[in-house]
């Protein structure tokens, strides 16, 4: 099997597992698409410019999204003057989805961990940091 599918399988895994923990936290409108948004290192503060680049989407679709978001009372869309690029904050309740999907991503560790075994987990999350933070990431 190729790497890509050895990274995307279980990254759709872990999408999949965050919608359906976040649903059944309360936060039932949020769907996969809605990650685009909400993936580290968040949108507070961000251009949706720059939030549809990090997501690899188009301008429309991120902008889409975050009206869907605005309308659900998770974020909302500031300008700091008139005729000024707009940024985006986190109201309470997106700030408190974004700690839940953190959690979530605490225990979805805890269980890979326990599967993997400690050493092996460890040993998988370092080489997928130097692979980050290598120049193969441009």
């Amino acid at each position: 099997m190729l790497i890509g599918a050895l990274l995307r399988v279980p990254g759709q895994v872990i999408h999949r597992r965050i919608v359906r923990d976040l649903n059944a936290a309360g936060f039932t409108e949020l769907r996969d698409p809605h990650m685009a948004v909400l993936q580290f290192p968040g949108p507070d503060g961000v251009r949706p410019s720059a939030l549809a680049e990090r997501a690899g989407i188009s301008k429309q679709a991120m902008n889409q999204l975050l009206r869907s978001l605005e309308g659900y009372g998770y974020l909302e869309s500031k300008a700091p003057d008139a005729g000024r690029a707009r940024f985006i904050q986190l109201t309470g309740r997106g700030r408190a989805a974004y700690a839940k999907i953190h959690d979530i991503l605490r225990d979805i560790e805890i269980e890979w961990s326990a599967e993997l075994g400690q050493q092996d987990f460890v040993r998988l999350k370092r080489l997928l940091l130097r692979v980050w933070s290598s120049p193969l990431i441009a």
